[in-house]
């Protein structure tokens, strides 16, 4: 019998919209795959379109979109907008399957009402969306939350949640940016933060957070579980966005009796006044004569860094990942 990993389902395409290329880009080199010729078009008043100059039809497409960023002046739903047009194109120009490769899945951290009852799930709304446009399956790099994938109806679409910890953490090491202590932000990231640990054969720690909910991006508090003084830290989270977390949470590890301290995220969102937080911490740390870096991915692209960034480039894996997908092979291994 042939092997499954041998048995492509479908001749292979990728695609991208304009504000994922720069990544798209990147897969498609590794896979050794030229991104099939598409059109995106923005009207005057605001509407857009995606066109594909290709056949694709029996194919098994892969389209890329990067919804967060700077890369251009579009904001996270105009360019989810634009990708439900790519998605719907290709549904109707008679692809076989659609596969979504979306590094950051927007919504993700609206996946639940957080105690009050007039609110959307936008991660359910999103799901639902790219499912009734086409999508078959929706890839994404470590999602906020686990359950977001019970969101989409299995009959119709599929998150494939694609796990970085044990690459990360082997670049983290190769890259000599481990430590003593690893802390997590909050009980919600504990057990991904005690997988970096294990394999670091580092302690662990954690804070305690409690938010404002009424206030966007806003702690009211934060207490340490654990013991920080006199140890280097490697601080770890899925998303950074104004950094105001991270600032508060080095803080307390500062006056907890931390030495140097590394922030490591998968997704490097960096709103303002982000990098404006994260050079003031730099700032206080070469005035006070500790070392303080921080670590993201291509998840989110980033120009023109200073010398205390570094970029995990997370392209191979999702190349990876689409080879896997495409013969029919498991991802499980990777």
């Amino acid at each position: 019998m042939q092997s499954q990993e041998r048995n492509p389902r479908a001749p292979i395409a990728l695609m991208t919209c304009e504000s994922g290329r720069e990544f798209a880009e990147g897969v498609a080199t590794l896979l050794g795959h030229d991104l099939i010729p598409s059109y995106e078009t923005w009207f005057a008043c605001g509407e857009g379109k995606t066109e594909i100059k290709a056949n694709v039809r029996g194919h098994d497409v892969y389209i890329f979109q990067t919804v967060v960023g700077k890369q251009d002046s579009r904001s996270i739903y105009d360019r989810f907008v634009m990708l439900l047009h790519a998605v719907e194109a290709a549904a109707l120009s008679d692809a076989q399957y659609i596969t979504v490769i979306v590094p950051y899945y927007p919504g993700a951290r609206q996946d639940k009402r957080k105690g009050r009852t007039r609110e959307g799930i936008s991660a359910g709304l999103f799901a639902r969306m790219l499912q009734s446009a086409g999508a078959d399956r929706v890839m994404t790099v470590e999602i906020h939350n686990d359950a977001i994938a019970g969101m989409f109806n299995p009959a119709q679409a599929h998150l494939e949640n694609v796990f970085l910890t044990r690459h990360m953490v082997s670049w983290l090491q190769d890259n000599n940016l481990t430590a003593d202590v690893v802390v997590s932000p909050d009980l919600g990231y504990l057990e991904r933060a005690r997988a970096y640990a294990e394999v670091l054969k580092a302690d662990l720690a954690a804070l305690s957070k409690e938010r404002d909910y009424s206030q966007p991006n806003q702690i009211f508090r934060s207490t340490l579980i654990g013991d920080v003084a006199k140890k280097n830290i490697l601080l770890v989270d899925d998303i950074i966005d104004t950094a105001g977390s991270v600032q508060a949470s080095i803080e307390e590890l500062k006056q907890r009796g931390a030495m140097n301290i590394t922030v490591a995220c998968v997704h490097p969102v960096f709103s303002d006044p982000a990098w404006e937080r994260l050079q003031a911490v730099k700032d206080e740390a070469d005035s006070a004569g500790w070392e303080f870096k921080v670590v993201g991915t291509s998840a989110v692209s980033h120009k023109n860094t200073p010398d205390w960034y570094h970029c995990f480039h997370i392209e191979a894996l999702v190349s990876q990942v689409v080879e896997k997908i495409n013969s029919r092979g498991s991802v499980a291994g990777i």
